[in-house]
């Protein structure tokens, strides 16, 4: 979702300042992946923007949960061997699951359709569902979603007035609700998309999603106290989101970079460092996690691992909004590096 597009500035070169922070764990264990795509069974378009939950098979809960791209495209890495679940829900829709059985195989595929549903309610993983979505409200929604695929500002703008239509028609309609919010942050009109998301948990109090975005928001006008209530709050409802995970490590991250003193930075740099790391595990390809653990250990004083983070970061996103920056600051590491050792 380009709404939830996670922005982390990359920190002034620092060697002097050590922070006491754990141990990277660098022995190499197999992993697995899983990559699918998800469609709309009437007519076969790409679903963009739908979570996939990735469970346990055998019922252990929750692993990761990733947002389909324009193409309806999701991928789960850095997985270890083992039998897994994949769960999509989208309003309107039936909730559809495919499993996979990855103790022998390196990666799975998954293909998965979504076909309309019957009028009704249904139950979920994060509660009971109302699924008694009007065909004209739902109809609005689909508008709303096949605009927003198709791209550009006009046609954000036109998805939002479709979302708006099936709210007055049905006022109830959490995703709808949820897409407002995210398609006026694609639009950083953040007043409306704040009032947007803060309405969604009015009609649906565990809409973890709708905290998960409302912390961006907050994060981008500095309104740290603010992003980490939400996130507390969405966290103590999903805490398997590595959204929620990042975007907490970023606040303590902030608010460390706000204090001069470096024992009273100490201990937000240290939850940023536990909770950036609790990312990775849950999505070792989140890209921006892997920056914002290279600033981190880079005002560790731990240079190497610092470096390690940055390719990684490099490698996952060679042509991102920070690439370049990214580069700057790693040539200037080994060039520091270099000066020290022909000394």
């Amino acid at each position: 979702m380009s709404a939830n597009r996670l922005l982390t500035s990359i920190a002034a070169l620092a060697l002097c300042h050590v922070i006491s922070l754990a141990q990277v764990q660098n022995t190499p264990v197999a992993t697995v992946e899983i990559n699918g795509q998800v469609r709309f069974a009437e007519g076969g378009a790409p679903a963009a923007n739908v979570v996939v939950r990735l469970e346990s098979f055998d019922g252990g809960g929750s692993i990761s949960e990733a947002f389909t791209d324009r193409l309806g495209k999701f991928r789960f890495s850095g997985l270890p061997p083992a039998q897994y679940s994949v769960k999509v829900h989208q309003s309107g829709y039936r909730d559809t699951q495919q499993s996979v059985d990855l103790q022998t195989a390196s990666s799975g595929l998954v293909m998965l359709q979504l076909a309309k549903e019957a009028v009704g309610t249904r139950s979920s993983g994060m509660g009971t569902i109302d699924a008694h979505v009007p065909a004209a409200a739902q109809k609005e929604f689909d508008k709303g979603v096949i605009a927003l695929n198709a791209g550009g500002k006009d046609k954000a703008i036109a998805a939002a007035r479709n979302f708006e239509k099936a709210i007055e028609i049905y006022p109830q309609f959490v995703e709808a609700r949820l897409k407002l919010g995210t398609t006026y942050m694609d639009l950083e009109q953040w007043d409306k998309a704040e009032q947007a998301l803060r309405e969604t948990l009015n009609v649906d109090a565990k809409a973890v999603n709708a905290f998960f975005a409302l912390s961006e928001i907050y994060l981008r006008q500095n309104k740290l106290s603010e992003a980490e209530d939400v996130l507390n709050r969405g966290l103590a409802i999903e805490d398997r989101s590595f959204t929620g995970h990042l975007n907490l490590a970023r606040v303590n991250w902030e608010k460390a970079r706000a204090t001069k003193d470096l024992m009273q930075a100490k201990p937000s740099l240290e939850k940023a460092y536990e909770e950036v790391k609790r990312a990775l595990i849950l999505n070792p390809n989140l890209a921006n996690a892997h920056l914002l653990k290279g600033n981190l250990l880079l005002r560790a004083g731990r240079t190497t691992d610092a470096l390690a983070e940055f390719d990684d970061y490099l490698k996952l996103e060679p042509n991102g909004a920070l690439a370049d920056e990214t580069r700057a600051v790693v040539d200037k590491i080994k060039k520091a590096t270099s000066k020290q050792f022909t000394r």
